[in-house]
């Protein structure tokens, strides 16, 4: 059902799993970021299936976004391990990061005429690398890969959610690949709970399966000011979970 909801604006499901992992099965720090990638690695591939199918995965914006995450998530693993294993450091930056982006994309999407988000431009080559490498960072950090953040930021900038969620979605296919095989070899250097649970991580991944392939069936259907607001909505709740979550 999470798949299916946030695989038309390219988000993926694990973001809304991260509290369900933390709170409802215990699942330990920092094994719940490696548990998220794998979800990712087995989810993945039904909505990028539908989206290939309806051509949607050519073009220079999902190469850029694919090659700029991946040495990002590789950092932001070796962080998470060894830098930032408590929840509580974890969960203030989720907040920080998801409530501003959410918030920003729904105020954007509500005051702007969509003429004005059609003339809209990709970032530079250049930058647009710099952003996914920082993005990949944060999102191998705490297991969302860098898609989630990027598809976000580049919806705010106005190009639309039929280029972005797809992007999103491949970049955060690959760089959770990467991911959860560096938190697999970093559990070999550490003591603590590094390893990803394999069975929550791959029977959550078999329903994301399903769901990802439907709601990427679903996006042509949709409206885009009705993606944009969804894509907004996502990021705003799952921001302020986190931050009462950091408060408490």
């Amino acid at each position: 059902m999470i798949s299916a909801v946030t695989a038309p604006v390219g988000v993926s499901g694990a973001v809304f799993l991260l509290p369900v992992h933390l709170s409802v099965f215990g699942v330990p720090n920092p094994a719940v970021t490696p548990t998220n990638l794998l979800f990712n690695v087995v989810a993945g591939p039904g909505a990028l299936w539908r989206y290939r199918r309806d051509g949607a995965l050519r073009g220079s914006l999902v190469r850029r976004m694919v090659t700029g995450t991946l040495p990002g998530v590789v950092l932001g693993a070796t962080v998470r391990v060894f830098v930032l294993p408590g929840p509580g450091v974890f969960r203030v930056l989720v907040a920080a990061l998801l409530l501003p982006l959410g918030l920003w994309l729904c105020f954007r999407t509500l005051s702007r005429a969509r003429e004005d988000r059609g003339a809209a431009t990709e970032p530079s080559p250049a930058a647009l690398t710099a952003l996914a490498v920082g993005v990949g960072t944060v999102g191998g950090i705490y297991g969302i890969g860098g898609g989630s953040l990027l598809g976000p930021i580049l919806a705010a900038r106005g190009l639309p959610i039929n280029r972005v969620a797809p992007a999103a979605l491949a970049a955060t296919f690959a760089t959770s690949i990467v991911g959860a095989a560096t938190y697999a070899a970093l559990s070999l250097l550490s003591s603590g709970d590094v390893a990803p649970d394999w069975p929550l991580g791959l029977a959550c991944g078999l329903g994301g399966l399903a769901g990802g392939y439907l709601g990427a069936r679903l996006q042509p259907r949709l409206p885009e000011k009705a993606l944009r607001l969804l894509l907004g909505t996502l990021a705003t709740t799952v921001g302020t979970l986190y931050a009462l979550q950091a408060l408490a």
